[in-house]
C-alpha cells in the first residue's frame, strides 16, 4: 500500500468500504436466517470471508472497522430501523413479508444512516449498488432506492 499513489489508496478504502457494506447485508442475513449472535459471525465475516478466494475468484478485502461499526448500528437501532422502513414499504408489504437479503439491506443502510456521518445520497447509492450485486437481473434495485430515499428523509432530513 506505501508503493500506491494518493489516487489508488482512495480507490482501495472506498472498495474496502463498499466491500463491508454488502459483507454487512450478508452477515445480517445470516444473524436472522440462521439465529447466530452477531460476535460469532463478525469473526466468521472477518476471519474467512475477507478477501476469500473461490472458484470465481477473489472477494474484495473488507474493512473491519467499518463491518463492525455497520453490524453495531444495525444490531443497536434495528426496532427503530424496521420501525422506518415499515413506513417507507406499502401497507400490503410489511417488512415480515419482504425477501429476507432486503429486510438485511435496509438495516444496515438504516444503520449506517443513523449512526455515521455519511451523506444519505451516498448510503443510498452504495445499498442499492449492494441491491444490483444480490439481485443483478431483477427490479429490487428500483426499489431499494424509493425505501432507501424514503428512510433517509424521516432520519436525516435536513440533508434533503
Amino acid at each position: 500500500m506505501d508503493q500506491m499513489t494518493p489516487d489508488e489508496k482512495r480507490a482501495l478504502k472506498r472498495r474496502m468500504k463498499s466491500a463491508s457494506r454488502l459483507y454487512a447485508v450478508q452477515a445480517l442475513f445470516q444473524m436472522e436466517s440462521a439465529g447466530q449472535t452477531v460476535d460469532k459471525v463478525q469473526v466468521e465475516f472477518e476471519t474467512h470471508r475477507f478477501g476469500m478466494v473461490t472458484e470465481e475468484g477473489a472477494f474484495e478485502e473488507g474493512n473491519p472497522t467499518v463491518f463492525r461499526a455497520l453490524l453495531e448500528s444495525a444490531v443497536t437501532h434495528q426496532a427503530k430501523i424496521d420501525q422506518m422502513t415499515d413506513r417507507a414499504l406499502v401497507a400490503k408489504w410489511p417488512l415480515g413479508r419482504i425477501d429476507p437479503t432486503l429486510r438485511a439491506l435496509f438495516r444496515a443502510a438504516g444503520g449506517e444512516m443513523l449512526d455515521h456521518d455519511t451523506p444519505p445520497k451516498v448510503v443510498i447509492n452504495e445499498f442499492v449498488e449492494v441491491a444490483r450485486a444480490f439481485f443483478p437481473a431483477g427490479k429490487e434495485a428500483g426499489f431499494v432506492n424509493a425505501v432507501l430515499d424514503h428512510m433517509a428523509r424521516e432520519a436525516k432530513p435536513d440533508a434533503f
